[in-house]
């Protein structure tokens, strides 16, 4: 009994103290006119009453930009101690503004906040954030911190006084704008009164002012018909805008479409090229001169320049329309570097340069980044230094990267993959546009050094996608070096495992990856029956070529309908090519078909497509198919992937 006695005097005295002190706090501010005096008192008084040692008074104020917090008063607060005005949503200042919610934060962390005084400094254990709001409308945000836990009444305080304090801001602001229209009105009765004496001189003088008068009325309607017609004008503009957006969106959706068909349209007949091209160097027979032999190597060569340009054109098509996607992953930087240098090594020692590719020891074993998209990039920066020099060396270097150097939007720590030569350099003038699509240093028809002006422009894309940036030193005649600058991020964390799911009736349902290590080598598909589903006669007839090379009995149909047929009817059909688009029926809906007859389900789908735009390999998996491959076709990559299907 005397226990609940105590905590019911405790209780009142706590009420006491709550009523008494939101009473003096509300008496401090009222009567004052100035937002910055009343902003000060709030937090000389509000501070220690709650035994806080940090606290901030952030007002909301309207910009261009929207509603802003700026910061107008502070208790405690050391100088560089977090930003002085921040935007909605932008730290837990910003993010209670926007929610209008109270922000409580106990147990912070160690380094979170500094307390400071002349004798030491000690965190914070507890942050309070409360918004200042009335009827909806956010006034402002009191941030306050303390060493020790605030005790229920502390709180009580604070949130009531935020609803308190909230009326009295309000009719501060409310009063402010009265005084700023009592000055305007102030400024022109004074006015009014200059005139009026003025027109009191004479009647001479007042019937010139009454000419005044009427001029202005007259110039007031003209501005006002100006204004009416501007008016008309801005609304012209904004529809023109809006017809040109929806004109941009359109040119965008036809630039994709032409890129996947022209993609389709260009694959297909180099397909068949580079198939039979590769045949013919091969030379399996035996009747071909060396001459013959060289000429079907430089035909395989120039297909798979054009291939390559093909490629580079698609990437940059989904970087612009921001589908490129990254997967970050740890990845070995001493193996991915290593495989770079084998394949550079034969180039440089073509040209006589020395290559060099030095990792300093500071550098991380690993990297979390996506490592397809950093090889492609390293793989452009050296392309082009070993195309750009005749003489003396490249190098590779990798650092951690000096944050004096860091550009602008990339936080430390960093590694900095620095790519030098002593090749011919670039003038300045030139330094920034190498950067741009379909651009060199040397764009005239009778440069000396071939290329499309792709693969930098690609490779400054890729980087900012990694979250880097990519920058350029050099000099006519002196040699370049191009850095990309990357973020170490943490490891990323294991993904979940989850139970495969197989489909019904087929041994093998996820796509294999035909350069998979480990399990035994696969076999060749000699003897083995196999169905090529394609409408493009050059196509077939270059598969054909190609598996019959190897052993296979080769089956053929110009379309999915057609290819249901010939599967019903050889029922020993070993393996599926199923090209995409096709007339009557095309690929996904005859995998699918096939998928759903009991008697075909189990016979492996590849698809062989043209179609290599975003989403186009999910469809084909999606649809039943066991792998994917895009053409022009990697014949070595095609026959191991065959045989891995075939149960090697």
């Amino acid at each position: 009994m005397v226990e609940s006695l105590r905590e019911t005097t405790r209780a009142n005295e706590d009420q006491d103290w709550l009523k008494s002190n939101l009473a003096r706090l509300t008496g401090l501010v009222q009567g004052h006119r100035d937002l910055a005096v009343v902003a000060e008192l709030i937090m000389d008084e509000l501070t220690p009453l709650v035994r806080a040692q940090y606290g901030a008074f952030y007002l909301a104020e309207e910009t261009p930009r929207g509603t802003e917090l700026v910061l107008i008063s502070a208790y405690g607060r050391g100088p560089g101690q977090g930003p002085e005005r921040l935007r909605l949503g932008e730290s837990l200042v910003g993010q209670a503004g926007r929610s209008r919610r109270t922000i409580a934060v106990a147990d912070l962390p160690p380094g979170y906040a500094t307390v400071s005084s002349g004798v030491g400094a000690a965190p914070p254990r507890e942050l309070v954030v409360l918004p200042v709001v009335v009827e909806d409308q956010l006034l402002a945000v009191l941030e306050i911190a303390a060493l020790h836990p605030f005790s229920s009444a502390h709180q009580d305080l604070l949130a009531r006084f935020a609803e308190t304090v909230g009326a009295n801001l309000s009719t501060l602001l409310a009063n402010a704008r009265t005084d700023e229209l009592l000055e305007e009105s102030q400024r022109l009765t004074a006015e009014l009164r200059a005139r009026s004496e003025e027109l009191q001189s004479g009647q001479e003088e007042l019937r010139r002012s009454n000419a005044e008068l009427e001029e202005k009325a007259d110039l007031l309607v003209t501005q006002n018909r100006d204004i009416e017609a501007k008016n008309l004008q801005i609304e012209q503009a904004r529809r023109e805008l809006e017809e040109r957006a929806r004109q941009l969106a359109r040119t965008s959706r036809y630039k994709s479409e032409f890129l996947a068909n022209m993609s389709h349209e260009l694959r297909t007949p180099l397909n068949s090229q580079l198939i039979l091209a590769r045949l013919l160097a091969q030379n399996p027979s035996g009747n071909l001169t060396a001459k013959q032999v060289e000429y079907a190597e430089i035909i395989h060569s120039a297909g798979s320049d054009l291939l390559q340009l093909i490629d580079d054109i698609l990437d940059l098509s989904k970087i612009e329309a921001g589908r490129m996607d990254v997967s970050p992953d740890l990845v070995p930087l001493r193996e991915l570097l290593d495989q770079i240098e084998v394949a550079f090594r034969p180039v440089a020692a073509q040209k006589r340069l020395a290559l060099d590719v030095v990792t300093d020891p500071r550098v991380p074993a690993e990297l979390v980044t996506d490592q397809a998209r950093l090889r492609q990039i390293l793989r452009n920066l050296l392309s082009n230094a070993l195309k750009f020099t005749d003489t003396g060396r490249v190098d590779l270097r990798v650092e951690p990267a000096d944050p004096a150097e860091l550009p602008e939007g990339i936080a430390a720590p960093a590694l900095a993959f620095h790519v030098e030569d002593t090749g011919i350099g670039i003038a300045a003038q030139h330094l920034e546009s190498v950067f741009g699509a379909f651009r060199q240093a040397d764009g005239t028809t009778g440069r000396r050094y071939g290329g499309t002006g792709l693969g930098l422009s690609i490779s400054r894309e890729l980087a900012h996608l990694l979250g880097g940036a990519l920058t350029a030193r050099s000099a006519l005649g002196a040699g370049s070096r191009f850095t990309l600058y990357l973020p170490l991020a943490a490891p990323p964390a294991p993904p979940a495992v989850a139970a495969p799911t197989a489909r019904p009736a087929v041994a093998s349902a996820a796509p294999t990856a035909p350069d998979e290590a480990g399990g035994p080598p696969p076999r060749r598909p000699a003897g083995r029956t196999i169905l090529v589903v394609d409408d493009d006669a050059r196509n077939v007839f270059a598969l054909t070529g190609m598996l019959e090379l190897h052993g296979a009995r080769v089956l053929r149909a110009d379309n999915g309908r057609a290819g249901l047929d010939a599967l019903r009817a050889h029922p020993e059909t070993d393996l599926v090519l199923m090209d995409v688009m096709m007339p009557e029926m095309d690929g996904h809906t005859a995998t699918a078909a096939i998928r759903a007859e009991p008697g075909l389900a189990a016979v492996p789908v590849i698809t062989v497509t043209a179609k290599a735009m975003p989403g186009d390999r999910d469809r084909s998996l999606a649809a039943g198919a066991d792998d994917y491959v895009t053409k022009p076709v990697d014949v070595d990559r095609l026959v191991t992937l065959i045989a891995r299907r075939l149960g090697g």
